[in-house]
C-alpha cells in the first residue's frame, strides 16, 4: 500500500488505510493537548465522523469547514498562522472536541534507530541537562511502537512539555536540535519523534516504494518467502532451545567464574508485522502522520545497514523520495552521518564505517536541499550509542539555521569539493571552510593517506595552504589518490575555524 499525496489524502485514506469505525468526531491522536502545529504554512486537521456529518474547526482566527466523506473521513487545511500561542483547537460536529496549550511555530519529524530513539536520560551530564529544560515553548511528540503490514489511520502517542520532569524520556539528539532552533529562533519548536532501536531502512521505507524501485524489489521478494515459511509452531520450539541452551552455558559460566557476554536470543517474530521487514514501521510509525505539516526531517540512522552501504544509498535516496511525496513537499532531510566506532584505526585505510559515511557526503549532492551533520570526533569506541547527543543535536541545528532559515552561519565542518595534482602533491579543495582550515589544537594535520596508480595508500604529510590542504609522500610518486578518515574510527583532525569537524573523504571510486 502506499501513502498518498495531500491532494489524494481525503478519498484514498479512507479506502486503503486502517480506520477506525464511524462515531462521534474523532481525531488523530497527534492532535493532543500542549502540540505544536506549524507556522507559516497551512495546516491540514483531518479526522473521522459519521458519513456526511458537517465539521468546523477553528484554531487561533482561522475557520475552516467541511463534510465527511461516505467513509467518515474529513479533513480541512486551515490558513497559515503566525507563530505564537497558546490556542485551543476545537473541532465541532455532533459533538465538540478541544485540545488546549496548542502552539504554533516549527515542527520537524525526528526518525531512524536508537541513536535517535536514546534518551537525554542516558546522555552526557544528564542532571545539569534536567535543570536547564524549563523551556515550556518546546515540546515533543513521541510515537508509539507500531509495526503494521498495512498502512495506519492513526497511532498511539503523547506530547509533552520540556521540562525537568518530562526532558529525561525525550529523544536526546531531537532534544538538543530542538532546542537550539527555539534559542535561537525565538519560536515554538515541536518535534516529533518515530524511532526504533535496531531498526534497517527498509522498514522506515513504504512498500509501493521498494515494489517501483528496481534495486529494493528484492527486498519483498525476501519478505514474502519468510512470510509463506513461516510456522509460529515451530519458530516457538526454535526459540525455547536455543534459550534453553543460552541458559545452560550462562549457568555454566557462572559457576566457572568467567564472563559470559551472548546475548540472550530473541523471541521469534512473525516476519509479517517484524519492526525489521520492509515497510512495517512506514506503515505504522510514518503513514498515520501524514499530512501534519511539518518544517523538515531529521534522521539519525545507518548502523543496521552498514554492511551494504551501495544499497543503502539508493535506500536513503529512495525513502526521503517517498517521504516527500507523502507529504507533497520537498521538505528540508538533514541526517547524521555516523560517527567514530570500533578499534582505533591502525592503517592509512581500513574502510568499516567509511563507507556509509560515503553515502551520507554523496547524497548531500545526490538529492537536493538535504544536509548533513558530521560526528566523527564524538563517537566512542566502545560503545554504538554514544553519549555526546548534545553536539549532534547542535550540529543539525547549525545546518538548519544555515541552510533552512538563513542565519549567517557555517553550515558544517569542510566538505571536499575536488581536487588538482602539483607536481607529486595533490591539493585537496573543500567548501564550508568557513573562517578558514585548522588543524585541531594546533596539531600536526593527520588521518591522510596517499596512493599511486597502485593504490597501496601510505601515511601522507598534510599541511593547510590557503582554503586547501596539500597532500603528499616521499613514499608515492605521481600520486593519484588522497583518503582522508577512512577508517570505523579514524584518528582525523582537520576542522574549520568555527570548530566543525571535516568529513571523511577520497578523492577515488575503488572499492
Amino acid at each position: 500500500m502506499r501513502a498518498f499525496p495531500l491532494p489524494l489524502a481525503a478519498a484514498a485514506l479512507a479506502g486503503f488505510l486502517t480506520v477506525p469505525a464511524a462515531a462521534d468526531v474523532r481525531l488523530p491522536a497527534v492532535f493532543g493537548d500542549h502540540m505544536v502545529v506549524q507556522q507559516g504554512t497551512p495546516v491540514p486537521v483531518w479526522g473521522w465522523a459519521d458519513p456526511g456529518e458537517e465539521i468546523s474547526v477553528t484554531l487561533g482566527e482561522k475557520t475552516g469547514k467541511t463534510t465527511a466523506d461516505t467513509a467518515g473521513k474529513w479533513q480541512v487545511r486551515l490558513d497559515a498562522l503566525p507563530a505564537g500561542g497558546p490556542h485551543t483547537l476545537k473541532v465541532q460536529g455532533k459533538n465538540l472536541l478541544e485540545r488546549t496549550d496548542v502552539l504554533v511555530g516549527e515542527v520537524w519529524l525526528c526518525s531512524g534507530q536508537s541513536n535517535m530513539g536514546m534518551t537525554v536520560s542516558g546522555c552526557l551530564n544528564f542532571d545539569a541537562e534536567a535543570k536547564a529544560s524549563d523551556l515550556p515553548k518546546l515540546r515533543m511528540y513521541t510515537v508509539d511502537r507500531k509495526p503494521a503490514a498495512e498502512p495506519q489511520a492513526d497511532v498511539p502517542g503523547s506530547w509533552k512539555v520540556s521540562g525537568p520532569q518530562t526532558v529525561g524520556s525525550f529523544s536526546a539528539t531531537a532534544y538538543f536540535f530542538g532546542r537550539r532552533l527555539h534559542q535561537e529562533l525565538g519560536v515554538p519548536v515541536g518535534l516529533i519523534n518515530s524511532s526504533w532501536g535496531g531498526t534497517p531502512i527498509q522498514a522506515w521505507t513504504s512498500v509501493k516504494t521498494h515494489e517501483t524501485v528496481p534495486e529494493l524489489t528484492p527486498l519483498l521478494e525476501s519478505l514474502k518467502k519468510s512470510i509463506e515459511g513461516w510456522d509460529p509452531a515451530k519458530a516457538k520450539a526454535r526459540y525455547e532451545q536455543q534459550l534453553a541452551d543460552w541458559k545452560k552455558k550462562e549457568a555454566e559460566a557462572k559457576a566457572a567464574g568467567t564472563p559470559f557476554k551472548v546475548r540472550r536470543p530473541s523471541p521469534p517474530l512473525d516476519p509479517n508485522i517484524s519492526q525489521n521487514s520492509p515497510g512495517r514501521l512506514y506503515n505504522g510509525m510514518i503513514a498515520p502522520l501524514v499530512p501534519y505539516a511539518i518544517k523538515g526531517a531529521i534522521w539519525y540512522q545507518g548502523e543496521a545497514n552498514a554492511g551494504n552501504a551501495p544499497l543503502y544509498a539508493v535506500q536513503l535516496k529512495a525513502m526521503i523520495g517517498a517521504w516527500r511525496s507523502a507529504w507533497g513537499s520537498d521538505f528540508p532531510f538533514l541526517f547524521v552521518q555516523l560517527p567514530n566506532f570500533q578499534k582505533p584505526q591502525e592503517k592509512p585505510v581500513e574502510g568499516g564505517w567509511a563507507d556509509i559515511r560515503e553515502v551520507f557526503l554523496k547524497t548531500l549532492t545526490a538529492v537536493p536541499n538535504t544536509g548533513m551533520a558530521v560526528t566523527i570526533d564524538v563517537g566512542d569506541a566502545d560503545d554504538i550509542h554514544p553519549k555526546n547527543k548534545q553536539a549532534v543535536g547542535h550540529r543539525l541545528a547549525q545546518w538548519a539555521l544555515a541552510k533552512t532559515y538563513g542565519k549567517p552561519l557555517v553550515a558544517c565542518g569542510p566538505l571536499y569539493k575536488g581536487m588538482k595534482k602539483d607536481g607529486d602533491t595533490i591539493v585537496c579543495e573543500f567548501d564550508f571552510v568557513g573562517g578558514g582550515l585548522v588543524a585541531k589544537d594546533g596539531e600536526k594535520l593527520k588521518g591522510f593517506a596517499i596512493a599511486g596508480a597502485d593504490k597501496q595508500f601510505v601515511w601522507a604529510e598534510a599541511k593547510i595552504v590557503g582554503q586547501t590542504v596539500a597532500v603528499s609522500s616521499p613514499d608515492v610518486k605521481n600520486p593519484v589518490a588522497v583518503r582522508y578518515a577512512w577508517a570505523s574510527n579514524p584518528a582525523c583532525n582537520l576542522y574549520n575555524q568555527e570548530g566543525l569537524p571535516a568529513s571523511p573523504f577520497r578523492t577515488d571510486d575503488g572499492p
